[in-house]
């Protein structure tokens, strides 16, 4: 079996270190908001390159907050693809905004300008970039410039993609703020839920850390109407450990991504387009097939393991039935069609040519 993610495997080679991050959490005797965490928040910033990082519960929660710290409510507008993880939308309608949906650009799945132009209204409020599958928003540049101009915030949900950069920058440190997840199959995992929020803004960094903590910076004064959204103060120390290994695991996810583009010759199969060192690292390997269903059934019977990212777009969920009269043609053909090859630091080299052999061989 070629699994699609071993978890176990991924972190087994950490287990003396997380027995020993135990036993000093146990005997530290301080559990929550702790050391710990503000030793992951130094160091993440740094490694993002960004002023400010503020350790949170999980994804969603990062994005939430944002939003909330920016004063995004009823009324506003805030642009996202149309084709992102539930997580980004659920964060703009949890806030009152209203979500404006795009389509992405077919061959980087990821949002453009042109998209964002064509929707800007006077009720636009900010601009959501998502760096879906691992790869950096081509035109992050151009999209700041333009929402400099516009006078309207940028967010990056940045929650699959860390450690990708653009031009020596990396994600996390181009818009106002931006949202990871840590959730455990994430390039960085912890081993239960957990986020992050980076920002360059002192004076956002300190509403980010009240809201987090149920509006206060100081025990029982509280500034705002916040939440309980803080980082456990152990995961935070699984992710300190974990976060030296990350470019050598992401260095390691786009040896095996080439290999697969390099290797991978059947044309039933739309691969993703090869991008620069570090502008992809490839948190999922996705591609593109026609009877999706029948490509997936072929590739069991040689035991290998594949999922779906995603079957079902934002915009035609149960839990938005107001907009599920909308058309993305672009997005719906990607929902219809995408499949992730398996991919992770420990998938062996002869594990992902088996894959591209067995895909050559399928003829549909």
């Amino acid at each position: 079996m070629i699994k699609f993610l071993d978890l176990k495997n991924i972190n087994l080679k950490y287990e003396k270190e997380f027995h020993d991050l135990l036993q000093t959490f146990l005997e530290s005797g301080w559990y929550i908001n702790g050391s710990m965490v503000e030793e992951f928040e130094d160091k993440y910033a740094k490694y993002c390159g960004a002023k400010h990082c503020i350790g949170v519960s999980n994804g969603l929660d990062a994005l939430k907050l944002i939003l909330r710290a920016y004063d995004i409510g009823p009324g506003d507008e805030v642009i996202v693809p149309s084709n992102t993880y539930i997580a980004t939308i659920l964060a703009i309608t949890e806030v009152g905004a209203t979500p404006v949906l795009v389509e992405p650009d077919l061959n980087t799945f990821n949002i453009s300008l042109d998209s964002i132009k064509k929707v800007i209204s006077n009720k636009t409020k900010g601009v959501m970039v998502v760096h879906l599958y691992g790869r950096v928003v081509s035109q992050i540049r151009e999209i700041k410039d333009f929402c400099t101009e516009n006078n309207l915030k940028l967010f990056e949900d940045a929650a699959q993609a860390h450690g990708a950069e653009i031009g020596e920058i990396k994600v996390g440190n181009f818009g106002d703020a931006a949202a990871f997840s840590f959730y455990p199959g994430k390039n960085l995992g912890a081993l239960g839920d957990a986020g992050a929020i980076t920002t360059n803004d002192t004076r956002i960094n300190e509403k980010l850390k009240a809201l987090r903590n149920y509006g206060s910076l100081k025990k029982y004064e509280n500034i705002y109407k916040g939440y309980n959204h803080r980082l456990d103060e152990f995961q935070a120390g699984i992710l300190t450990l974990k976060l030296g290994n990350l470019e050598e695991e992401n260095k390691r996810r786009i040896e095996l991504a080439n290999r697969y583009i390099s290797g991978i010759t059947n044309e039933r199969v739309k691969l993703p387009l090869k991008s620069l060192e570090k502008e992809n690292v490839w948190h999922v390997f996705p591609i593109l097939v026609e009877g999706r269903e029948s490509f997936i059934e072929y590739l069991k019977q040689y035991e290998i393991e594949t999922l779906i990212h995603y079957p079902i777009p934002p915009h035609k969920q149960k839990a938005y039935s107001e907009l599920n009269y909308k058309h993305f043609p672009i997005t719906e053909e990607i929902h219809k069609n995408i499949l992730s090859l398996p991919i992770s630091p420990v998938h062996s080299t002869e594990e992902i040519d088996t894959v591209i052999e067995v895909i050559n061989k399928y003829k549909g």
